[in-house]
């Protein structure tokens, strides 16, 4: 399985440059770098559709040992993966390894990539590559095969929800409350989770106008880029809110619940991706560990009238959460689907079944 090693590079946009050895596609690509501090959930991480545009570096130092599984459907929905294809512009790793061993792998790491047009470089310090990341904040780069050029590419200026979002509706379940779900770059798992409850589930594309549906409650999904680009999507939640009905919004949710809600938000230094993000629940001393994955933040001074901060991250003290006061609106933005607790935050779905009953 050895294979002859390409030459290759990421390079940044402050000038600095990583060598290493090609796997997967063997192309050029460019796009935001970031980083994730999870040691194992690459296969999820990878179809996760909040990473679309961005050059993915896990600092684990081994990666690719266990191998991918199969896709493999429980009923309408795949059991591995949060979404039908591989998400990130490039994928960072210090070592590969193109052998594996699990007894549900079917395909290498590398192979995977390549199936999906992803390139990959192995060989890089990733140690001193995060560390000019929390220095410097996410910045733009490119890996770079030395006979292909590529140029900077920032994909926060491109509607990236518009991208990854369904585009016709489609329905989940057979449950007694309807909720619609606004597909965003939706997570598998978010559906999974709704449908535990006597729930139905019609997951609508980002800028679908489902206000005069009938519906009991609405989530809003995860996703990636900026939220101020789903102008269409923030319109239909001031509706939802108008008719006073139970929101729940998770991640980027949770950012545009806050614009419709009249709060502000901005793109953070680093971002927030890892398993290991700490939040407190504000008015207690409650901390739950939480997964994350997201760039922007609301800002929780901006807060109008009626509104709370819900919950703050403890390491930066930025917003986590926000709810009302008095009626049935609620966001995070954690991953509660994800729990690595394993279950600490999956209560929040409890919650809402009970705003929607």
């Amino acid at each position: 399985m050895e294979q002859r090693k390409i030459k290759t590079r990421l390079e940044l946009e402050d000038g600095s440059v990583f060598h290493g050895f090609s796997f997967g596609a063997q192309k050029s690509v460019a796009g935001e770098v970031v980083f994730n501090t999870s040691m194992i959930g690459y296969p999820e991480s990878l179809t996760d559709p909040s990473y679309t545009g961005q050059i993915l570096a896990l600092t684990y130092p081994l990666i690719g040992n266990y191998g991918v599984p199969a896709r493999q459907l429980v009923g309408q929905l795949d059991r591995y993966f949060e979404s039908d294809r591989i998400q990130i512009a490039g994928l960072i790793v210090s070592e590969y390894s193109a052998a594996y061993q699990h007894w549900s792998a079917v395909k290498s790491l590398g192979d995977w990539l390549k199936e999906h047009d992803v390139p990959g470089i192995y060989g890089v310090d990733t140690r001193m590559l995060t560390k000019r990341l929390r220095d410097e904040g996410s910045m733009l780069g490119r890996i770079r095969l030395f006979t292909e050029e590529v140029s900077f590419y920032d994909p926060n200026k491109t509607n990236l929800v518009e991208k990854v979002s369904i585009r016709e509706p489609v329905e989940y379940g057979n449950g007694s409350q309807k909720v619609i779900l606004i597909d965003c770059g939706a997570k598998t798992n978010i559906i999974r989770k709704l449908l535990e409850y006597d729930i139905c589930v019609r997951q609508v594309p980002w800028d679908w106008d489902f206000t005069e549906e009938k519906f009991d409650g609405v989530m809003i999904s995860n996703g990636p880029g900026d939220p101020k680009m789903c102008v269409p999507t923030i319109r239909h939640i001031r509706r939802v809110m108008e008719m006073e009905k139970p929101i729940f919004g998770i991640c980027l949710g949770n950012q545009l619940l806050g614009l419709a809600a009249g709060a502000d938000t901005y793109k953070l230094k680093f971002g927030h991706r890892s398993q290991n993000q700490p939040c407190i629940e504000v008015g207690t001393k409650r901390c739950y560990i939480t997964s994350q994955n997201h760039g922007f933040a609301v800002d929780g001074r901006t807060l109008t009238d009626g509104w709370e901060a819900w919950f703050v991250n403890a390491n930066d003290g930025t917003n986590e959460g926000i709810r009302h006061r008095s009626k049935p609106f609620m966001s995070v933005q954690f991953h509660p689907e994800v729990a690595p607790g394993p279950t600490d935050t999956q209560m929040l779905f409890e919650d809402f079944y009970r705003m929607l009953e």
